[in-house]
């Protein structure tokens, strides 16, 4: 065994002794947690200049409670050069000047913590902006520097990397183009780097898991700045955890070393982390966008999302040909004529309740999976001929009733619609349609904001003043107090907390209703969803049932549920 795979495989075994001493699934908090994501820039600005800010957050942290949420996710809040919405960081110990100080967040972490609420940020681990000072010191070519080797650079690349550096500098936007693995940079230290993204976002140097020998640049994770990136990924998450933090989503996390098609070095690399918190920082919690949960919760990770990519599933759900993504790709297949939750009643789910079962099965009793409502990167579900309360309710029953951790995307409580064709903002393209500002009350910037319609950040849509916090919670009728009723009952009913049991109870040759139930102990609960506009029916095996709740016309009894269109109920059951 060669010092490599003896480095990971000592690391994965020290890994799985650890996690089994603090417990697999992470901290007790993660039992009954439920999350709320934000993107700072577009939630709430306090000092009037278009752009959301932590003083904003802050002022809101009482409106963010009465949702039942009980932590937050906040969308990069670092020093950025805002090419890619925060996400091209220039120093991660310093939060950037458009949402305020360091000061600041400790502040808002604080009072989180009054209101029981969790504070989460999010790392972007692999990456970062060629403005940070570490790419340019470790440009500088100075062998001393601390940074010199915290990327990765090469004299010598080939004909093909070539052609795609050629390729990018030919395209419209050259700078926004992702085309090729390598960026001519021409400095004192090489002539290349590799980026990993934008020519903006150098790769950070964890190392190649199957470094070439020909590629003198490759180094090995073992390697000494490989290792130094790993102390500096630690102190990043040291600095914030001593500051309160309770957490951090890891951007990409499956990408971090390089030359790693089986993901043993990366997964390595969580193991160790892992083990590293667990006994720094117990109560702490590392969440991945790894997008694959049978591989990343085992990694080290407490939570892991099924979305948009990896795992399929969630698009067969949720995206068609008509929306943006579930538009025809070469490199996207399948595609779906058909959604499931569209009235249309023509979808299918084979493809997600065959995959969900698989990582579900795998899962449950070492992390959690979590089936975010939208978020910063996807189109909202408010969306094409999606878009009335009624369909928008059954959807939000599914998020909130399915096992793991439920994520909500800001306005998705109050059904924020996705904006369509609005010009691209900070790398944002087609994804800014999911980035426009909160919408509090009625008014030209809908409450979110002091300055003029013209100045800020992203447009609002207020659809009349309908789609607004101030509208929906005068409503007892309304989506926001629906959302806030299903959270009251989750946290309330032992079944259908994150640690409840789950069993599809319906058939898969008739997709409609989608009917599971959830066990804990001796209770049962049953879901029955009908997102179709067409009444429909199946026989759940049951001997009584209490409705809970419930939206539409929706009724249990004779083991029979009969759902009218768009309805969905969730009753607790006696089982024949």
């Amino acid at each position: 065994m060669n010092k490599t795979k003896l480095f990971l495989a000592s690391i994965a075994l020290a890994a799985s002794q650890a996690a089994a001493a603090q417990g697999q699934k992470g901290p007790d908090w993660l039992e009954d947690a439920f999350f709320y994501q934000i993107y700072p820039s577009s939630y709430q600005d306090s000092d009037g200049n278009g752009i959301g800010d932590l003083q904003g957050i802050i002022n809101r942290l009482d409106y963010i409670k009465s949702l039942g949420v009980n932590a937050i996710w906040l969308n990069p809040v670092f020093e950025s050069g805002w090419f890619d919405g925060g996400y091209d960081v220039i120093d991660f110990y310093r939060i950037d000047p458009r949402f305020g100080t360091n000061t600041d967040m400790v502040r808002l972490t604080e009072e989180a913590h009054k209101r029981g609420i969790k504070v989460c940020l999010d790392l972007v681990a692999g990456h970062t902006s060629t403005r940070s000072e570490w790419f340019k010191q470790s440009a500088s070519g100075d062998v001393n520097s601390r940074y010199a080797d915290y990327y990765i650079w090469t004299d010598s690349i080939s004909a093909q990397d070539k052609a795609d550096i050629v390729k990018r500098h030919n395209s419209e936007i050259p700078a926004s183009n992702t085309t090729g693995k390598y960026v001519e940079a021409n400095a004192k230290r090489a002539k290349y780097y590799l980026k990993n993204y934008f020519e903006c976002q150098p790769a950070l140097n964890y190392g190649y898991a199957n470094p070439d020998p020909s590629h003198p640049w490759e180094q090995p994770v073992t390697a000494p700045g490989p290792q130094a990136v790993r102390r500096e990924l630690r102190n990043i998450m040291s600095f914030w955890f001593d500051k309160g933090i309770d957490g951090f989503r890891v951007d990409l996390a499956a990408s971090l070393v390089k030359n790693d098609p089986e993901k043993e070095a990366v997964k390595a690399l969580w193991h160790e982390m892992r083990e590293w918190k667990d006994k720094n920082y117990p109560q702490c919690v590392l969440i991945s966008e790894w997008a694959n949960p049978p591989l990343a919760i085992p990694a080290g990770f407490s939570i892991d999302f099924m979305f948009s990519f990896g795992v399929k599933g969630y698009a067969s759900l949720f995206f068609d040909h008509a929306t943006p993504w579930g538009q025809v790709k070469p490199s996207r297949t399948p595609t779906y004529d058909y959604c499931y939750f569209d009235m249309r009643g023509k979808g299918k789910l084979d493809e997600f309740i065959t995959n969900y079962t698989n990582s579900y099965t795998k899962t449950k009793d070492r992390g959690y999976i979590a089936i975010p409502t939208c978020n910063h990167d996807f189109q909202r579900h408010n969306i094409g001929t999606r878009n009335t309360p009624e369909q928008l309710k059954v959807a939000m029953t599914f998020f909130l009733t399915m096992p793991g951790i439920p994520f909500i995307y800001y306005g998705d409580e109050i059904g924020m619609k996705y904006q369509e064709d609005l010009p691209s903002k900070e790398g944002s393209n087609k994804r800014g349609g999911s980035r426009t500002p909160m919408q509090w009350a009625k008014g030209e910037t809908a409450g979110f904001s002091t300055c003029k319609p013209s100045e800020l950040y992203l447009p609002v849509d207020t659809d009349g003043g309908r789609i607004t916090v101030e509208t929906q919670d005068a409503d007892p009728n309304s989506l926001l107090n629906y959302t806030r009723a299903l959270a009251r009952l989750r946290h309330a009913t032992p079944a259908l907390n994150n640690q409840g049991d789950w069993q599809l109870i319906s058939s898969l040759s008739q997709p409609y209703p989608m009917v599971y139930k959830r066990t804990l102990g001796k209770q049962t609960i049953v879901v029955a969803l009908n997102p179709s506009g067409k009444t429909v029916k199946a026989n759940v095996g049951i001997k009584s049932a209490t409705k809970l709740l419930s939206t539409g016309r929706a009724t249990i009894k004779k083991g029979t549920v009969t759902l009218g269109s768009c309805s969905a109920v969730v009753a607790e059951v006696e089982e024949l």
